[in-house]
């Protein structure tokens, strides 16, 4: 006898035990709705028990030759109206009207009703129906029909155990509404849930859709390193790990940026990167440690270029994702359609209500400033050791930032919080930098980017007295990227969006972990 056949044996046998045990396991099966869940996972095991002793075993079946989606039949149904077709998805629903059965039958795109009947299955096979549990998964083979009541259904031949739930549904009337369920345990949610299907459904076609774009532009996408000595490219903390087999420390990337500049200083022209990203920092409806962010630059292009290319990119994504650039967001109705508002930082504080900061002309007087304002919890360091730079932006955060509801380019940053970026003709205390602000949200930000090494340097050195201020947020000086600057790098424009704040967008989720299947979660206990 060889090893498998013993393991077979062997399972039948205590297969066969397990279904000797309770005689009354079926009786128990018809009280559905008085019993525990202890007991109704009890009870689907001894099933199981059952069929695998009597060689039935659901879980031996390794393919289902599956010919049509629910979809398919539905929108199909006047050529397919009497053919044959082979569905496969999950129990949802069990009528039983005696010596017939109405079932739905749930697939990815949705439900379709089953009709089954002992005198077209045979009496045998439609009696294990009915002992099959709902969110067991089958396989059906039947004929398209339309019910008296006008419903598309699929009339049964066949019906094959594919899988056995051995833990019941959630609660059918009520489906699984307990957000912290619903991240913890997203399979169920998808099961439950359709909006959440539609929701990943539609995410898939606003990331194809963006690589669409892009590659009609003769973007080219690249792969960067997730794992990197220097963690750069953005004020963030990063997350920290080791390489045993190279006893050095590395950091998850916080950004791609400057290994695409890389690319562009090769010669590539149009590059962008599609991926995640990780920042060690703090979580909440719009920030998840672990998030999708595209960057892309291009060569001889500026901070305008990128614009034009934000505002069409993303318009673009609305229409593919729910077939118009106006979509209703919390209750809020935004057209994303170009072009977007432009505004000036300094004209938005001043807009809304905060100081000309025109008429600043020292970080002395800034900081005096920021102390009449009470800006204190804006900043992100001590205010003795804070430029005007950093003292406006605060303003542009407590005075400005929540009215942009619309979608809006805030242009002209501070180049002391710029240190990547170009700084504007005429005006060295500005860059040629702008962020895309929605519904009082950042969705992107973009430059006219740097490419002078030297200043790159003094940029890089001036963060470094940044980290030893304590602004552990600060950039870390990478000697590779300027090196390849001096390489030569073309007049460059570059941009980041955030991928998941687009989905919630154009899904009206409310927080960013309704757009990401498995969210960051701390444990239970």
């Amino acid at each position: 006898m060889s090893d498998d056949q013993s393991k077979q044996e062997e399972r039948a046998a205590v297969a066969a035990k397990a279904a000797a045990t309770d005689p009354a396991a079926d009786a128990a099966a018809d009280e559905g709705a008085e019993r525990s869940l202890p007991e109704q996972a009890r009870v689907r095991r001894e099933k199981l028990a059952k069929l695998q002793a009597a060689g039935k075993d659901p879980f031996a079946i390794v393919k289902y030759d599956q010919t049509h989606h629910s979809v398919e039949i539905k929108e199909g149904f006047e050529s397919l109206d009497g053919r044959e077709v082979s569905i496969a998805g999950r129990m949802m629903s069990f009528r039983d009207i005696g010596k017939a059965s109405f079932i739905d039958v749930q697939d990815r795109d949705g439900r379709i009703q089953v009709y089954a009947k002992a005198e077209n299955m045979g009496e045998e096979p439609y009696a294990a129906l009915k002992t099959y549990d709902l969110g067991d998964i089958i396989g059906v083979k039947g004929k398209v029909f339309k019910t008296r009541r006008g419903e598309i259904s699929v009339e049964v031949s066949e019906v094959t155990l594919l899988a056995k739930a051995l833990e019941p549904l959630p609660e059918k009337f009520h489906g699984l509404k307990d957000t912290e369920v619903r991240y913890r345990r997203r399979y169920l949610d998808l099961v439950m849930n359709r909006d959440t299907m539609d929701t990943f459904r539609k995410r898939t076609r606003i990331i194809s859709s963006i690589r669409e774009y892009l590659d009609g532009r003769d973007f080219i996408e690249v792969e960067t390193p997730i794992l990197s000595t220097i963690a750069s490219g953005a004020a963030a903390r990063p997350f920290t790990t080791k390489s045993n087999a190279l006893n050095l420390q590395l950091h998850l990337r916080i950004a791609t940026e400057l290994y695409l500049k890389r690319c562009i200083v090769g010669g590539m022209e149009r590059v962008y990167d599609m991926g995640k990203n990780f920042r060690n920092e703090g979580i909440d409806i719009r920030h998840n440690p672990e998030f999708t962010m595209i960057e892309l630059y291009q060569a001889y292009a500026d901070y305008n270029d990128m614009m034009e290319l934000c505002e069409n990119l993303v318009a673009n994504a609305a229409v593919k994702a729910t077939g118009s650039t106006k979509v209703t967001y919390q209750g809020t109705e935004i057209e994303f359609k170009a072009p977007w508002r432009r505004l000036t930082m300094i004209d938005a504080v001043k807009t809304y209500g905060g100081p000309d900061f025109a008429n600043v002309k020292t970080d002395e007087e800034a900081r005096k400033l920021a102390t009449e304002l009470g800006l204190e919890d804006e900043l992100k360091k001590k205010l003795k050791d804070c430029t005007k730079g950093d003292i406006l932006n605060a303003a542009f955060e407590k005075f400005a930032e929540e009215h942009l509801v619309q979608p809006t380019f805030i242009l002209d940053y501070p180049t002391d919080i710029s240190p990547l970026t170009k700084q504007k003709p005429g005006d060295p205390t500005m860059t040629e930098r702008f962020e895309g602000f929605v519904y009082g949200r950042e969705i992107c930000n973009a430059y006219s980017e740097l490419n002078d090494p030297i200043v790159q340097r003094d940029r890089f050195a001036q963060q470094a007295k940044e980290r030893e201020l304590g602004d552990d947020e600060a950039y870390p000086f990478d000697e590779d990227f300027c090196s390849s600057l001096e390489v030569g790098m073309p007049p460059t424009g570059g941009m980041g969006i955030g991928i998941d704040r687009i989905v919630m967008f154009l899904t009206d989720a409310y927080s960013i972990r309704d757009v990401i299947l498995f969210p960051t979660m701390k444990p239970t206990e």
